[in-house]
C-alpha cells in the first residue's frame, strides 16, 4: 500500500530549482538566487545534511548555479517554467515511486511551458518508477503526518478552478487512493491574496505525529487575524487517523508585509522546510527571531535557522514551495 513518509523522515535528496527566467523574476532575479543559494547551503550543512539536486534551465542559469553553489549541490540542466517544485514536482512514496499529478498553474493563473513536465523529469533523474494520476493536485496544498493523516483546505482542493466536479467526498476518495492516507482533515480558507487559493503549507504544518504548528496573529492589524484564529480553533477540535486529538502549537505570524503597490502579500513562517539536519524558516520582518525561537524546541537534533525570503516571495512563495524531498 502507498504511504508517503513524513517530511521529518530521512531524505535521499532534496530537489529544487535555480531561478532561471529573467523575464519572470525581473529585478528580483539576483536577490532570489542569493536566497535560494543560502537555503541550499543551510540544508547541505557542510556535507552533514541533505544532498541537494538543483535543476537549472538554460546555460546562463546552469553556469550561475554552479558558481554560486559549488560543492553544496549537484546542478542538473533541465527545463521548467519556474521553481515551484513543491507543486509541479512529484510526491515520493516509501517505496520510492514518484507520483505525478496534473498541474494547471494554480487554477489557470500562471501557466508556463515545461511545468507539466517537471514531475516526470525529476522521476527520471531520480531513477524512480513514475505513476501519473489524472487529477489536479499541488504538493503545497496537502500536508501529511506519515501516519495516515492529510491536512488541506477547502478553498484550494474544492475550488472549481482545479477539479471542477470535486465534492469533499470525491476529493477524499481520490486522495486516499493516490496517497494511501486514511483520514482527511479540512480547514476552510487560507491567507489574504494567496494566488494558490489557500495552500496548507502557508497555514499549518505537522512537526511530529499528533503535533501541528500554526500561527498567532501579530496584532489586531494583522491582515490574516481572523483566519489565523479560526485555523487554530479548528485544528484544536480535530483528531488524526490514529484517533489522537491534535496538539496545536502556535508561533508568531509575520504580520503585514506589503508589495511595492502597498498590497498585503501572503508571507508566512509556516513555509519552512525540514531537512536532515537543518530546518530552514522564511523570515520577512522583526517577528522572525521569535518564530525561530518558538520552532527550535520542536526539532530536537536539528538546527532551526531563519533566512530571508523577501525576493523569493515576489515570485509567489518561499522555501517549502520551491523544494520537494525524496525519502531515503
Amino acid at each position: 500500500m502507498t504511504t508517503i513518509p513524513a517530511e521529518w523522515g530521512p531524505h535521499k535528496a532534496i530537489w529544487t530549482g535555480w531561478p532561471s527566467a529573467a523575464d519572470l523574476w525581473g529585478e528580483d532575479l539576483e536577490a532570489a538566487r542569493a536566497e535560494v543559494a543560502a537555503m541550499i547551503r543551510a540544508l547541505w550543512d557542510e556535507g552533514r545534511g541533505d544532498k541537494i539536486r538543483v535543476l537549472a534551465h538554460g546555460r546562463e542559469a546552469e553556469a550561475t548555479a554552479k558558481l554560486a553553489l559549488g560543492q553544496a549541490a549537484e546542478v542538473i540542466p533541465g527545463a521548467f517554467g519556474d521553481i515551484w517544485f513543491r507543486d509541479t514536482g512529484p510526491i515520493f512514496d516509501s517505496a520510492g515511486v514518484a507520483h505525478g499529478f496534473r498541474f494547471n498553474g494554480w487554477g489557470g493563473k500562471y501557466q508556463l511551458p515545461h511545468d507539466e513536465e517537471v514531475s516526470a523529469r525529476i522521476a527520471l533523474l531520480a531513477k524512480a518508477d513514475f505513476r501519473r494520476h489524472d487529477f489536479i493536485l499541488e504538493g503545497g496544498a496537502i500536508e501529511m503526518d506519515g501516519e495516515g493523516t492529510l491536512l488541506t483546505t477547502r478553498q484550494c482542493l474544492l475550488n472549481p478552478n482545479r477539479n471542477a466536479h470535486w465534492t469533499e467526498e470525491g476529493a477524499e476518495v481520490a486522495l486516499k487512493r493516490a496517497l494511501g492516507v486514511e483520514k482527511i482533515l479540512w480547514l476552510d480558507e487560507g491567507l489574504l491574496n494567496d494566488h494558490t487559493d489557500g495552500h496548507i503549507d502557508n497555514l499549518a504544518r505537522f512537526v511530529a505525529p499528533g503535533k501541528v504548528v500554526c500561527q498567532s496573529p501579530a496584532n489586531r492589524d494583522d491582515p490574516n487575524h481572523d483566519v489565523l484564529e479560526e485555523i487554530a480553533l479548528s485544528l484544536g477540535a480535530m483528531r488524526d487517523a490514529k484517533g489522537r486529538r491534535l496538539e496545536v502549537i502556535r508561533i508568531p505570524s509575520v504580520g503585514l508585509v506589503e508589495d511595492e503597490d502597498g498590497d498585503a502579500v501572503p508571507a508566512s513562517h509556516m513555509n519552512f522546510l525540514i531537512g536532515n539536519s537543518t530546518v530552514v524558516v522564511p523570515i520577512y520582518s522583526g517577528s522572525g527571531d521569535d518564530a525561530v525561537r518558538a520552532l527550535a524546541p520542536l526539532f530536537p537534533g536539528r538546527k532551526v535557522v531563519g533566512l530571508s525570503s523577501h525576493a523569493i516571495l515576489t515570485g509567489g512563495g518561499s522555501f517549502h514551495c520551491i523544494t520537494q524531498q525524496e525519502p531515503a
